[in-house]
């Protein structure tokens, strides 16, 4: 059976590239060493996209090819040779391995693109090798630093796996815990031969050895709970079924460990983070991978009855130094366990025993309640438990319900008297509707009382962010302790499970081999005193320097929206700005165009069509270049709403300050802001002096374009909300600077990014292909007269368990994008996954060093770590490249999935480190390289786009809104596309 599987999926695969090749006529050709034949070799240009190039084009390439040439030598210590052993990254590609350019092996849950649709392959048992660990980087200052990774010994019996069937079927997870809790306990010295299994709440148990069976069926009965203490509990009878399915293989997972083999044991890890967590899950409130217990350390208040606990995340992983057991610390929101009237006055803020409640409020109520589990307090020790469904629409003295057949009523208050002696005395209140819309049960509010240990999953406001902040944020030392302390406490070689399976955790961080890399200089304009400048900590400043492409402002307008903001004060300000901004090395007038206009927060699209139309007479058709706004510091939906207007209505650059700032002028505020003006502008601030020397390797030898790519998700609780994706790209090589960025809308939580590369009928034209990616390379093409020949592919925000699927897909879009523009235009591709979502940290060996930390406590910008607590075999590395403001820096994991260019470990650090100094907002380095925290940037700018009340529901693709959509491009699926940018926009969106 496995075999025909097996050959049902080959077939499918193999007519999918089969119809890729035919569609791309003959797969290019991808060079193995990143080099590419001399100009004269190339293959002509199609005219598609020689169309774009400039009138001198062709003087442009060879300036540069030969400028670049000559630096070439430069690089050699940072390319590998291309005699190393082959990989699956490097190795000869035959037309059956290729889907437009990328190699395919079977590849667990992947969808791929074929002709506008997709495509699902059947998971399968064999993984894809990504790109190799090269070596380990040379470069920088070495050092220890400390890791939350713990070393797991692995255990030596087998482990087994057997499927659970219980009859009946339950769905709670926690009821099938306590149905095979009471199974191990009969008969664990008797039918189980003395095992203690590990069970995931679903369909897997797990044993150390074998059973004495290979299936058996077990009866265990249950007792339900009750309404409460005075009332008899329920017993109820299961069967369960135990069968063996499979033995876990620890020999394979421990030449994996040791790097002898690339492809992960997924049952055998899985099977050891289940057997750790067992113990966690009945002590602790298990969420995600994370436990919370009030216990841990007492809660903290967060405002509107919510409560922050604090817990801890738990993960093993495999490592270089083998098993490890990633802890760190966590804090998540809860609702406090308070009676149900405590509850609405503190989400309300006002006294609701004696006060109506209006509409607003009501409505606040039931959106706070819904899906919240509560508890009766009325009938003494009875404590049965509800979820509320929704709130009445009439006070608890209005309510009637029938009482018998013949429709006799009775009034809700009248019923708990009655029933249960209870007197209402809130009947002003409305009560709590618990059950379905079809028998719907009412509970008086004050009758109830909110079950203890519920997350609260819903949107926090900025009082609560700031106070969970506050409890979450702590310095490198304190987070160190804590999580010692976790491991301590867990005594995880007391456990009995971990015992059981023979593991044992060393209660010692890992400490780690570093290194710290060096800061690059950044060039700035001859005419300031400070031409060029080395960060110090990563970190400098805009004294005595002068940006290196300042821009000229001659039209420029401001609004007011502060009330409290005089025109004095705001005329003060608005000077105060394009004096810095002349400082810092624009032309920018001092005066604006037109007199500062005071308008309300809530006529925002009206004064912004005023101010437009008003300066663009003045000036006689001119457009306003610039406009400054000045917005309440609680401005509710004011700045989404002005951005949308600005952006795809009147193609209006715009600065947006708060009135705090406003009032406690900072120059330090006002250069950063400065900084911000003139990128929007379209000038450069600065950009690193090897770029401008051309020393940068693989990157300055030939023409270079540096992708970012991220999607944004819905927050809980969003169910119809389509998600952001966006990519922006480098438009200014050599130096790698400027970016121009494109974001598109698809389905709700779709993480594969649908509008790479499109194509589709226009009644006239045909076939027609495009897409962000080859937009972007078109505009790269106008900007700078070249063709990219190298690409360089960060993407954000993909999980581990998606990176099969986002490389295929991805990869392969990257491939049609380019083949569209020109037969056999296959550029080298090096796709890099950034994350930030994860949960190593690192601490300083010794915090007592004042030299190998930062002002924060943390370790030093630039460390970078790609040993021991890395990936056995692939090609990733722990970077911090920022300095610490407050609390623990976290660290950017970078993995290397697919390198063409054969990047070394050194070449491809040392760039990603450098980029993180060319972050446009600030004269800081930042903690993520600049293109994916872009990209990052536009697809939330891009949320603001977004009209809720329109969005539909169930999409399966996205649309760009990189220009006016044709009939070919409308939405099939019901996912809105975006507004359409202006031209002028699109390359400063993510600067805002």
């Amino acid at each position: 059976m496995k075999e025909d599987c097996s050959e049902q999926r080959h077939t499918i695969l193999k007519a999918h590239l089969q119809n890729s090749m035919n569609h791309h006529q003959k797969a290019p050709k991808i060079p193995q060493n990143g080099k590419y034949p001399p100009r004269h070799q190339d293959p002509a240009l199609n005219p598609k996209f020689q169309n774009q190039t400039s009138p001198n084009s062709n003087k442009n390439w060879s300036r540069r090819r030969g400028r670049g040439g000559r630096k070439s030598d430069q690089g050699d210590a940072f390319t590998r040779p291309s005699s190393r052993p082959c990989t699956a990254a490097d190795k000869p590609v035959t037309s059956e391995d290729r889907i437009a350019g990328a190699i395919v092996p079977a590849i667990p849950s992947v969808c791929a693109q074929n002709g506008g649709s997709l495509v699902k392959f059947q998971s399968s048992s064999r993984s894809c090798n990504f790109a190799q660990r090269p070596g380990y980087g040379q470069l920088g200052t070495r050092c220890i630093v400390k890791a939350n990774h713990f070393f797991a010994e692995l255990p030596q019996k087998d482990l087994n796996q057997y499927d659970v069937t219980i009859t009946p079927e339950v769905a709670s997870r926690t009821v099938n815990r306590a149905i095979i809790a009471e199974l191990v306990k009969l008969y664990r010295e008797s039918e189980l031969g003395m095992r203690l299994p590990a069970y995931d709440g679903r369909k897997s148990l797990y044993t150390a050895g074998e059973l004495p069976f290979a299936a058996k069926e077990f009866t265990v009965k249950l007792l339900e709970d009750g309404d409460g203490t005075t009332c008899p509990k329920r017993e109820r009878e299961y069967k369960v079924l135990l069968r063996f399915v499979a033995r876990a293989n620890m020999h394979h997972l421990g030449e994996f460990l040791s790097g002898k083999r690339a492809d992960a044991p997924q049952e055998a890890l899985q099977i050891l983070d289940i057997v750790l967590r067992e113990l966690s899950t009945k002590r602790y409130c298990p969420i995600g991978r994370s436990f919370f217990s009030p216990d841990i350390r007492a809660p903290q208040h967060l405002g509107e009855g919510l409560e922050s606990w604090c817990g801890f995340y738990q993960s093993i992983r495999p490592t270089q130094m083998g098993l490890s057991l990633n802890i760190d610390m966590a804090s998540a929101a809860f609702i406090e366990p308070l009676p149900v009237i405590e509850f609405v006055a503190q989400l309300l803020g006002k006294d609701v025993l004696t006060r109506q409640l209006s509409d607003s409020d009501r409505v606040k109520i039931k959106r706070a309640l819904r899906g919240v589990k509560v508890e009766v307090t009325h009938r003494g020790n009875v404590r049965r438990k509800y979820r509320v469904s929704g709130l009445t629409t009439q006070p608890t003295r209005e309510l009637m319900f029938p009482v018998d057949d013949e429709s006799n009523m009775k009034s809700v208050v009248e019923y708990f008297q009655e029933m249960y002696g209870f007197t209402i005395r809130c009947t002003h209140l409305p009560c709590l509707q618990v059950g379905n819309q079809k028998k719907a049960n009412y509970l008086p509010m004050e009758a109830c009382k909110i079950v203890e240990g519920q997350r609260y999953t819903k949107r926090l406001n900025e009082k609560q962010i700031t106070a969970l902040l506050r409890v979450t944020c702590q310095r490198p030392r304190d987070l160190e302790n804590d999580i010692l302390r976790t491991v301590q406490h867990n005594s995880y070689n007391q456990d009995p499970y971990a015992r059981e399976f023979d593991i044992q955790i060393s209660e010692k961080l890992a400490s780690v081999e570093a290194r710290i890399l060096p800061a690059p200089w950044l060039k700035y304009h001859e005419a300031g005193k400070e031409k060029d400048c080395l960060p110090q900590v990563g970190q400098w400043n805009m004294m005595n320097k002068k940006m290196i492409n300042g821009m000229t402002v001659n039209r420029w307008a401001c609004i007011n929206f502060s009330p409290s903001v005089q025109d004095s004060i705001a005329k003060g300000f608005c000077s105060e700005l394009a004096q810095m901004c002349q400082v810092s090395g624009m032309e920018f007038v001092p005066e604006p165009i037109i007199p500062i206009y005071r308008a309300r927060p809530e006529q925002v699209e009206k004064a912004l069509k005023h101010v437009y139309h008003a300066a663009t007479n003045k000036t006689k058709g001119k457009e306003l270049e610039l406009l400054l706004a000045i917005l309440p510091d609680n401005n509710g939906s004011l700045y989404g709403d002005l951005k949308r207007i600005c952006e795809t209505d009147l193609g209006l650059i715009s600065q947006c300050c708060l009135t705090k700032h406003v009032f406690k002028i900072s120059k330090q505020y006002l250069a950063n802001v400065s900084l911000k003006i003139n990128v929007k502008m379209g000038g450069r601030n600065t950009v690193l002096l090897d770029a401008i020397s051309c020393r940068i390797p693989l990157v300055s030898d030939i023409p270079t374009i540096i992708f970012g790519a991220d999607v944004t998700h819905p927050e809980n609780g969003e169910d119809s909300s389509p998600s952001i994706a966006a990519v922006v790209a480098s438009q200014d090589w050599p130096e790698v600077t400027k970016y121009a960025g494109l974001v598109c809308a698809q389905a709700h939580r779709q993480e594969l990014i649908q509008d790479l590369y499109k194509t589709w009928q226009d009644p006239v034209r045909g076939a027609v292909s495009g897409g962000m990616i080859r937009d972007l390379l078109i505009s790269f093409r106008k900007a700078t007269g070249q063709k990219p020949l190298r690409i360089i592919f960060y993407r954000d925000g993909v999980s581990e368990g998606q990176f099969y699927q986002v490389l295929l897909y991805e990869l392969d879009a990257i491939r049609k994008a380019c083949a569209s523009l020109e037969p056999n235009y296959q550029p080298p591709v090096t796709f890099i996954v950034v994350q930030k979502r994860h949960h190593t940290r690192l601490f300083a060996n010794n915090h007592r060093d004042r030299s190998s930390i930062d002002k924060s406590g943390n370790i030093m910008p630039g460390t970078v770590v790609d040993t021991k607590i890395c990936h056995p075999t692939e090609f990733d590395f722990y970077l911090c490249s920022h300095a610490g403001i407050q609390g623990t820096s976290r660290p950017a994991h970078y993995h290397v999935l697919w390198d063409e260019n054969n990047f070394t470990p050194d070449g491809i650090q040392s760039l990603t480190n450098n980029l993180c100094y060319t972050y446009a907002r600030c004269t800081r380095s930042v903690s993520v390289v600049p293109p994916a925290y872009y990209a990052h940037l536009a697809a939330f700018r891009a949320r603001f786009y977004t009209e809720p009340e329109l969005q539909q529901e169930n999409g399966s693709s996205g649309i760009c809104n990189n220009g006016n959509k044709t009939k070919g491009q409308r939405m099939e699926s019901g996912v809105k596309p975006l507004p359409a940018l202006k031209e002028n926009v699109k390359r400063v969106m993510f600067y805002c």
